[in-house]
């Protein structure tokens, strides 16, 4: 199961992180005891609209850019719970069309065109 807090917490460790700040510093600023912030960070609580704010301010990252992360992060977890959860099934090799051969023998090079997209397009030089 995928828990909401828990990705929050990951995003928000991993942009304090980046700027080299400590929890102590964080917490400080945003006004909010270490270790509920270390909580937070570590998914075993969950973070109010109001305490978010704060810590996004204290951060300097706006939330819209925090909420953002945070629902790529759940977007991958999705596909990483959907994809465990079906049995793997060996994917089919795409279906390349057969093309007519032409023979070009004895046609000067200048003369011959092709217009076809190169992947549908097997040129043999005889």
């Amino acid at each position: 199961m995928i828990l909401l807090r828990r990705l929050l917490g990951d995003v928000l460790r991993r942009q304090r992180q980046r700027q080299a700040r400590t929890l102590r510093e964080v917490s400080s600023s945003a006004r909010v005891s270490l270790g509920y912030l270390s909580e937070v960070e570590r998914g075993q609580k969950e973070a109010s609209s109001e305490l978010l704010s704060a810590i996004c301010d204290a951060l300097d990252v706006r939330m819209s850019e925090l909420m953002r992360e945070v629902s790529d992060e759940l977007a991958l977890a999705e596909l990483a719970e959907s994809a465990a959860a079906v049995p793997s099934e060996p994917v089919p090799a795409p279906v390349r069309p057969r093309l007519n051969s032409v023979s070009v023998a004895g046609v000067p090079p200048e003369r011959v065109t092709i217009k076809a997209p190169a992947e549908a397009v097997d040129v043999v030089a005889a």
